[in-house]
């Protein structure tokens, strides 16, 4: 059934089946926003939307694996489709490359004998995946009055903490996989921002901190929900609001 007539906001959240993407889809459904979890199993993306449903909320699943640029050609025609438009497109899905481990733990990504193959895979994933479903979006954003774009960062692409020996960041190991990922993200998400800025589309990178999840073994000591309040405080910006930025709960944080 078409939903074109709808006056509601759409948004996409790719990897919103679990962790910080499902605490965003459902603080978002909470706000009166129809989502729809991006997840590569249609079966966990399927779960995800019942379960916001069932909540009182409005979602649907959309089968879509970021590394798969044809799965977001066929997730954008499916949104166009049903809704016509998208308001909101929250960038989530990422890896660490080594797999359920704490940042501590991860040893095969110290760069002078990291896997070459790891690096690629996460950069698949990080970064590129993340040109592949916003170009596929980008058509349906700019029909919106007030579109929004979130890449999910972290504070670990930051090249200012990164490079501080005495700073929050001073205790991890080095790593030549994660952390140069989110920093191209960030990259990315400046540039994207540079190209858009005209067209009204804001586009943000968000920190959402160190947060319990599958991605860190369940190391963090925020909350999903915590985790994902700056994701939803970016994608509900207001006209005015910044573009071209990187942000955590707090405010800014540096390059």
């Amino acid at each position: 059934m078409s939903e074109h007539a709808t006056h509601q906001k759409i948004a996409l959240i790719t990897g919103g089946n679990k962790g910080i993407g499902r605490a965003a889809a459902e603080q978002l459904a909470a706000l009166g926003v129809t989502v729809l979890v991006g997840a590569r199993d249609a079966r966990r993306g399927e779960e995800a939307a019942a379960a916001l449903r069932a909540a009182g909320g409005h979602a649907h699943a959309v089968t879509l694996d970021v590394t798969d640029q044809a799965t977001a050609l066929a997730a954008a025609q499916q949104i166009e489709e049903r809704f016509g438009h998208l308001d909101v497109l929250i960038n989530n899905a990422g890896i660490s490359g080594s797999g359920q481990v704490s940042p501590e733990d991860a040893h095969d990504q110290v760069p002078s004998s990291v896997d070459l193959d790891m690096v690629r895979a996460v950069f698949e994933t990080n970064v590129f995946g993340v040109i592949a479903v916003t170009n596929a979006m980008l058509p349906l954003l700019r029909r919106s009055s007030g579109p929004r774009i979130v890449n999910v960062s972290s504070a670990a692409g930051s090249l200012a903490l990164a490079a501080d020996p005495d700073g929050p960041l001073a205790g991890l190991l080095a790593s030549a996989a994660y952390t140069p990922s989110k920093t191209a993200l960030n990259a990315l998400t400046v540039q994207y921002a540079n190209e858009l800025r005209k067209s009204g589309i804001l586009v943000n990178a968000a920190d959402p901190g160190y947060v319990d999840t599958e991605l860190n073994n369940h190391t963090g000591f925020l909350t999903v929900g915590q985790g994902a309040a700056v994701l939803v405080r970016l994608a509900t910006l207001g006209a005015d609001g910044p573009t071209g930025g990187f942000f955590n709960e707090d405010g800014p944080v540096p390059w």
